[in-house]
């Protein structure tokens, strides 16, 4: 698992990104199932978000890391062994509600738009993401589904 030296010198709470790739070998649904596995330890940080890739197997997480005992969990955990994988600790974002208000003010900054309006819009309705998960591919089939 690569990491950022910076990542190993973290003292305070802030929050993690990692980045995952899932190795040539593995197919995306086993790739999709080992990094859902990987979010849900209880072993390690809270997850706060994460999604997966299209293109290419694997997937991003954001968890919030207290202390350095949970840092380390993250840091040292085998269940991703053999993807490219690469942690990062985040500036701004240093507990679930100062990434949601990183959120609003990326949004409310450079875009002039607001995360509260956005949060209520309805959800696209067109393809379907558990089978797009499963396969790393757009369904683009399945325009009316979700």
């Amino acid at each position: 698992m690569s990491r950022a030296h910076s990542a190993t010198t973290i003292r305070q709470p802030r929050c993690f990104l990692v980045y995952a790739l899932a190795p040539a070998e593995l197919s995306a649904s086993a790739a999709n199932q080992a990094f859902n596995a990987f979010v849900a330890d209880r072993k390690l940080p809270l997850a706060l978000f994460h999604d997966h890739f299209i293109g290419q197997p694997g997937g991003i997480a954001i968890f919030q890391v207290p202390n350095e005992k949970e840092r380390d969990a993250l840091l040292a955990d085998k269940a991703l062994a053999g993807w490219q994988v690469d942690i990062q600790p985040l500036i701004f974002s240093r507990s679930p509600a100062a990434f949601d208000e990183q959120i609003a003010f990326t949004l409310r900054a450079y875009r002039e738009a607001d995360w509260e309006s956005l949060q209520n819009e309805e959800r696209p309705s067109y393809g379907n993401p558990r089978l797009e998960a499963e396969s790393a591919t757009e369904d683009l089939d399945n325009k009316e589904s979700a």
